[in-house]
């Protein structure tokens, strides 16, 4: 890689990809929602990166970039073609050189899970590319979902072909692609949807191919229910997400829907749950805090989908809780930007008390209180912190409060 002799540009196009997992200080904002290729999004954005910047946001997560069958992006065929919904090929570089501007990374939108055929093919299946860049025929389709390739390394995305990544072509071909978006388009960052699809072992070879700073995975499945009821322990469920950080060659990061999964049940008054029997936190980032994104809710499981929503008069207490451990936050668009000022300025004071006391991915904690109603803990040395109903302070005079809200308070040194 060249490096410019100027200083900003050289860090901005860094490629050590391990040297933002090795810091551990990203706080990323999830940077749309369900709705959002209704309302011209690549110029909206445009509009708020300065306030992403001044928030301290170091990377936003945005929706997919290519041409797409379902407006929201998740039902690619044209790769090359990043004129969708959200906004044209040239809107999407002017952001894109914005947030270069303001030092905020881009995170491109990685879905390759599957992709919508152009041409009737083996079995009357749309399952060929003719006619368009990466043009493949039947072989580079799943034989689960009515290809000519191999089976699926992963689960099934159904309704849709699904690409078989054993296929030396495919995977030739899908790196040339995230490597424009790199380095033509303008992308940084990487978040890989639906990573249950296919082997983690490609997702490493596509992270050493186009070298991306920063990557996450959506690896998600389902917590362990006992009907309705969660089960206190989700090591089996947090176990999974690790196993697939560990195929990547520890490369890619994953969000922490186990973290997700328990603490919007131990908000609603059982928060007893957020201390594992080790004494710490029962999510991903309790095992490997460096590579847990954690997150309150996006574009799937709140939004207008709704599909696993956070209790909405209990976000800040999530936000309250993400922002102060360790691991690394994902803010959600809508809570940031559509739920009032109020909210607005409390996440940016709860980023603002992070940044200054220098918590990070594998900063230390200590739980002091997992009641029913209070939860309570130390995180760096530097930071307390409570959630809930019950009353909780830190001892000893050095500690000042620092932020607090509703069934929540921040305490620094």
């Amino acid at each position: 890689m060249v490096y410019n002799s100027n200083g900003s540009d050289a860090s901005y196009h860094r490629t050590d990809t391990g040297a933002v997992l090795r810091s551990g200080r990203e706080i990323l904002l999830q940077a749309f929602n369900w709705e959002s290729h209704k309302h011209n999004w690549w110029g909206n954005l445009e509009k708020k990166v300065a306030d992403i910047a001044k928030s301290g946001f170091t990377s936003a997560w945005l929706p997919p970039p290519a041409n797409s069958f379902a407006p929201e992006g998740y039902l690619p065929q044209n790769l090359y073609n990043i004129n969708s919904s959200y906004g044209s090929d040239q809107l999407l570089r002017a952001l894109l050189q914005k947030m270069k501007q303001y030092n905020v990374r881009a995170m491109a939108d990685i879905v390759i899970n599957h992709r919508v055929g152009t041409t009737q093919g083996h079995g009357g299946m749309y399952n060929r590319y003719d006619g368009i860049p990466l043009s493949w025929d039947e072989r580079a389709v799943t034989s689960c979902t009515g290809g000519l390739g191999n089976r699926s390394t992963g689960d099934n995305f159904n309704g849709v072909p699904n690409i078989d990544h054993t296929q030396h072509f495919v995977r030739k071909d899908i790196t040339a692609w995230l490597q424009w978006l790199r380095e033509s388009v303008g992308f940084q960052d990487f978040r890989f949807d639906f990573a249950r699809g296919y082997s983690p072992k490609y997702v490493k070879e596509y992270i050493e191919g186009a070298k991306p700073v920063f990557s996450v995975g959506e690896y998600w499945d389902s917590c362990n229910y006992n009907g309705h009821f969660l089960e206190y322990n989700q090591d089996s469920h947090r176990q999974r997400i690790v196993n697939w950080i560990d195929a990547t060659g520890q490369l890619s990061a994953a969000f922490d829907f186990t973290t997700k999964g328990i603490l919007q049940e131990a908000v609603k008054g059982q928060l007893w749950r957020l201390r594992d029997p080790q004494g710490k936190p029962p999510g991903v980032l309790g095992w490997w805090p460096s590579r847990a994104v954690t997150f309150i809710d996006n574009h799937d499981t709140g939004s207008t989908q709704a599909h696993w929503p956070f209790p909405s008069d209990h976000v800040m207490e999530g936000y309250a809780y993400i922002l102060t451990h360790p691991g690394m936050p994902a803010v959600f668009y809508d809570h940031f930007y559509d739920w009032g000022n109020s909210n607005h300025e409390q996440i940016v004071k709860l980023i603002d008390i992070r940044k200054h006391q220098d918590i990070h991915s594998r900063s230390s904690i200590k739980i002091f209180e997992a009641q029913p109603n209070l939860y309570s803990a130390m995180i760096g040395e530097k930071v307390c912190m409570k959630i809930g109903d019950g009353s909780w302070y830190p001892e000893g005079k050095e500690w000042k409060l620092a932020t607090c809200g509703h069934r929540y308070a921040v305490w620094q040194k």
